[in-house]
């Protein structure tokens, strides 16, 4: 079979102790986006395994295995409501409880130690960047679908003031939705602003 499928035909969970940081990635993320990560793997499921070496130094997901470690407490404030639409219990439990100390790795194996290190930086570069009008149309988009700032805010990881100038209401329009605790916003509304 081609190279290609290997990693994929050795999906496997194991302890997540037994995972090794690589001591060269030049990738940082913030506390907040800890928090999102958390919060998406908690909405859309585990999606992406963590890439390993035989010796199980991560190649790629670290981050991954930071929010699933025994020390890394956020669970998101959903509401009970919110957990039961997920399909979770509301027991608010961490991502290391709910797996129980394990994490899904696919192993590669290369011949070259360089070609490990090519693949920490390749991961994270190719995971790009988000452009400004791309996102202004996201944020306006889920507006007029008659989402909350709050819960704009909350399912991408965006403050109030982020989401505001993403949204191309002005300020006084924004700040009085936000002031009236208004939950939804009517396409009508949302028309009539832009």
């Amino acid at each position: 079979m081609d190279k290609l499928w290997n990693p994929l035909k050795n999906l496997r969970w194991v302890e997540r102790k037994d995972l090794v940081p690589n001591d060269y990635n030049p990738n940082r993320v913030s506390r907040q986006n800890l928090e999102l990560l958390t919060t998406s793997i908690f909405v859309n499921g585990f999606t992406l395994p963590i890439v390993c070496r035989p010796d199980m130094t991560i190649i790629d997901g670290f981050h991954r295995y930071t929010v699933f470690g025994e020390k890394w407490t956020f669970v998101p404030k959903f509401s009970d409501e919110e957990w039961g639409k997920l399909g979770y219990d509301t027991s608010r439990k961490t991502l290391f409880e709910r797996s129980e100390g394990k994490v899904p790795v696919v192993v590669v194996s290369q011949l070259d130690e360089s070609l490990y290190v090519y693949g920490t930086v390749t991961h994270n570069r190719a995971r790009g960047v988000h452009l400004l009008e791309p996102m202004k149309a996201i944020v306006q988009r889920l507006i007029g679908e008659g989402k909350s700032i709050k819960e704009i805010g909350q399912q991408l990881g965006m403050k109030p003031e982020e989401v505001f100038r993403l949204s191309d209401f002005t300020k006084e329009d924004f700040l009085s939705m936000m002031a009236k605790g208004a939950d939804c916003y009517s396409n009508a509304e949302y028309i009539t602003k832009i």
